[in-house]
């Protein structure tokens, strides 16, 4: 397997800081969710509240992976600046460029990622 060449770098670098744009501009929109839920139950009935605490939930939720995956992608983009980034954390290996496209914060080769879920 062979080291990724400048071009392929580039067009990680490019897609991992999109995607990093793109979250955090979700991140900003989705704040209007997770704010918390008044307790007014002349305007909002016991049910509805109800429905207005799952949306909160799950608008937590979601930030919550957001910021997982923009802490992902920064780390991929640190080690894309150390010279680090395609290489396997575990074997030390080149990662294959199909795997790093699939998810750019791949941090093992495929044969490593097997071997850690037996």
């Amino acid at each position: 397997m062979d080291d990724l060449n400048p071009i392929q770098i580039a067009e990680l670098r490019r897609r991992i800081e999109d995607e990093l744009a793109e979250l955090k501009a979700l991140s900003e929109a989705g704040s209007e969710g997770s704010r918390p839920v008044e307790l007014d139950q002349q305007s909002v009935g016991r049910i509805s509240r109800m429905d207005a605490m799952q949306v909160q939930a799950m608008a937590l939720a979601s930030q919550k992976r957001r910021t997982a995956r923009i802490d992902g992608l920064k780390s991929a983009l640190g080690r894309l600046s150390e010279g680090e980034y395609g290489y396997c954390a575990s074997c030390e290996e080149p990662i294959a460029f199909g795997r790093l496209k699939a998810d750019p914060m791949a941090r093992l080769c495929l044969a490593c990622a097997r071997l850690g879920e037996t």
